[in-house]
């Protein structure tokens, strides 16, 4: 093995790990918020690093099904965050349609 297989090597074992470390740090930020924007920021950002994780051990194991497995990862994920925004932009519309309701009226 040269140098730079092993340097490889190295880095391919090194980054999963502190990209495991930034996904438990959006899981912080998922539950703690403050607010539901940042919730949802930090679901996409668990999900981009996974697939990314996904992506880098498809590397290291030489397994092409692993690039399969992200690629449907990466659909699930932004499908899961569509409805995560649609939702909270629901929530909002009608917070905001109640809080014009409650001013007019008084």
């Amino acid at each position: 093995m040269t140098l730079l297989e092993t340097g490889y090597q190295g880095l391919f074992t090194v980054v999963p790990i502190i990209l495991a470390f930034m996904v438990i740090l959006c899981l912080v930020r998922a539950i703690k918020g403050p607010r539901i924007a940042d919730r949802i920021v930090a679901v996409n950002m668990m999900g981009t690093m996974t697939m990314v994780i996904i992506a880098i051990l498809a590397i290291k194991m030489e397994e092409g099904y692993l690039v399969d497995i992200c690629i449907i990862y990466a659909m699930i994920s932004f499908l899961a965050v569509t409805l995560l925004a649609k939702v909270y932009m629901g929530v909002y519309a009608e917070k905001k349609k109640k809080e014009e309701k409650e001013n007019g009226h008084t």
